[in-house]
Order: structure tokens, then C-alpha cells, then sequence
């Protein structure tokens, strides 16, 4: 599992059918003291986030599961909305 920040949306005209219906949305990887890290994402997302949102998301073959039996082609998927990290350095609760 990862930690991000929803940054925006993605509009698609025109994408692959088994996408049809499902929301994505820039992704901004954070650390888990807050901080941002590596470059910007696009993930599905499962759990009605939006900008602004601390998100939990899961990649690679993982992304895949909160749709099956569906074979959906996707990288990352938001899997979870964050209301407070509990790290070893520090407390935070996302703005």
C-alpha cells in the first residue's frame, strides 16, 4: 500500500470499454511523514475521493483486485481515504 494526495482528474473521451463508468485521478505518492515523493500517478479510484484527499492506493497486479472478477487495466487504485498518520517521527492529520 501506498499514501498520496489526489491532485485532479483525468477526462478520457475515449477509452478502453472495461474503463467505461470508472474515475481517475492524479495521484501525488506522499512518504509516510507527508512529504511528497517521486512523480505524479493515475489511479482508478474505488472510494468516491476527491482533490485534496490524503488517499491510501494500492499498484501493480494488487490495483487489479477490488474489480475482479473484472479484468481491468489499471496500474493504481485508490483503495482507502486517509484521516490521520500515526508514524514513528510524528502524528499528522492531512489539510
Amino acid at each position: 500500500m501506498n499514501l498520496g494526495r489526489v491532485i485532479g482528474s483525468v477526462w478520457a473521451t475515449r477509452k478502453t470499454e472495461t474503463l467505461e463508468g470508472k474515475r481517475m485521478l492524479f495521484v501525488q505518492p506522499l512518504s509516510f511523514s507527508g512529504k511528497e515523493m517521486g512523480g505524479k500517478i493515475v489511479a482508478l479510484d474505488t472510494v468516491d475521493s476527491g482533490a485534496g484527499d490524503t488517499v491510501i492506493y494500492v499498484s501493480s497486479t494488487e490495483a487489479t483486485i477490488p474489480f475482479k472478477p473484472q479484468l481491468i487495466p489499471t496500474d493504481a487504485t485508490i483503495v482507502g481515504i486517509v484521516d490521520r498518520v500515526d508514524h514513528v517521527s510524528k502524528s499528522w492529520k492531512p489539510s
